[in-house]
């Protein structure tokens, strides 16, 4: 097939953003998840077919032989990868698919040294890039912590979203052995570090960079920190300097994202991680004039593309659905603010009239999420838990 893509993790809102990116350029794209939920982008006009493939982290083999029979079938010019376990798995097993179709992601032991945070962490010291205070935890010795003061921030070594604020040595071991439950690896523990969330974003080829792109959380869930809610584009030379410091030194290719936190203490930023792949406010980056999945795309085809550095500043994206609104609901003072921007025609949304299928699970899903976080309100608010001193 000619002039067609393959996504993975078709669930996400980011793969959306993706679907919607190529599928406006005319471009045919198909998608695939190993959720047994709805895919969401299979709601959107811009998918041709969706598929059902083996999970990627518990049947990685079967999951490469799927996409494998898939894609010599099929004959995509391009296989996308969305998530971090997608990415990671097929550009180990990238040799596999040579004949077969283009991946354009990072080699794996970069990948390796981006998607693990301790990793992450030693080469940013190592370049003079500011970071917290980090240290993988020992499972016989849980609860040192040497100089560090709480509260704290346990994180699962690989991925996202997998964290915990504690306050005290029970807290710590606790929390520390439920990520080592869910991951098999034990976490990281750093010192909290109260700021503004920004976020690098680039698209290199072979060591390169080819396109830039910045931006600062404006709201986010959970507000003690997480992923972007209502964002805004921005740009800002030391981002710039310690984004590009980074992904150069790894020799990157494909798609990134460095995220940063700028310490109310200092002023200064601190890399809090890479996401070594496409990232969740992927929507505000093409809404600016940049866009990453039609640029991939075409470096993938062509070999290359002239590198585009400049993008639209001061443009307010928003995530309503679950996202934002969840923000709303767990801190109501918010809400006034949620309706006022969800009516701001100004303020650009993931929710597009002429593919308004997409909002249907989004809806669905917030409603289903918000009876069950109602029932603990706590839980609602604080759901990684409350580092003390923060409040909203």
């Amino acid at each position: 097939m000619v002039n067609s893509v393959f996504l993975t993790d078709a669930n996400f809102r980011h793969a959306l953003a993706a679907v919607r990116s190529l599928g406006q350029r005319s471009i045919s794209v198909d998608v695939g998840s190993s959720s047994l939920q709805p895919l969401l982008c299979a709601f959107s006009k811009y998918v041709n077919t969706s598929y059902m493939y083996p999970n990627a982290v518990q049947a990685p083999e079967d999951f490469v032989k799927f996409l494998i029979r898939l894609c010599s079938r099929k004959k995509y010019s391009v296989l996308m990868p969305i998530g971090y376990e997608t990415t990671l798995l097929l550009s180990k097993n990238r040799a596999r698919f040579e004949t077969i179709t283009k991946i354009p992601v990072a080699d794996f032991e970069k990948l390796i040294i981006a998607g693990y945070k301790d990793k992450t962490m030693h080469l940013a010291i190592k370049l003079g890039i500011p970071t917290p205070r980090t240290l993988k935890l020992n499972e016989r010795k849980l609860g040192e912590t040497r100089e560090l003061e709480y509260p704290l921030v346990v994180k699962g070594i690989t991925g996202s979203g997998l964290l915990y604020y504690v306050n005290n040595k029970k807290e710590l071991k606790e929390k520390a052995l439920i990520i080592k439950r869910i991951r098999g690896d034990m976490p990281i523990v750093q010192e909290y570090v109260k700021g503004e969330g920004y976020g690098f974003f680039s698209l290199y080829n072979n060591g390169k960079p080819k396109a830039i792109f910045m931006h600062k959380r404006l709201r986010e869930y959970p507000f003690t920190g997480g992923p972007s809610t209502f964002a805004e584009s921005v740009y800002d030379s030391k981002l710039k300097e310690y984004g590009l410091k980074i992904l150069s030194a790894l020799n990157w290719h494909g798609v990134a994202m460095v995220e940063f936190r700028k310490d109310v203490k200092d002023k200064n930023f601190k890399l809090m991680e890479i996401n070594p792949k496409f990232w969740g406010s992927l929507d505000l980056a093409i809404a600016s004039g940049v866009d990453f999945p039609y640029l991939l795309y075409k470096m993938s085809i062509e070999g290359d593309i002239t590198s585009r550095n400049y993008y639209k500043t001061g443009l307010r994206f928003m995530w309503p659905f679950p996202d934002d609104f969840l923000r709303s609901l767990s801190n109501p003072i918010d809400y006034k603010n949620f309706l006022r921007d969800l009516m701001d025609k100004r303020v650009k949304k993931n929710i597009l009239f002429d593919d308004l299928k997409p909002l249907a699970p989004q809806l669905i899903q917030t409603t289903m999420l918000s009876f069950s976080m109602l029932k603990k309100p706590f839980q609602l608010r604080y759901p990684q838990g409350m580092p003390i001193g923060v409040s909203q």
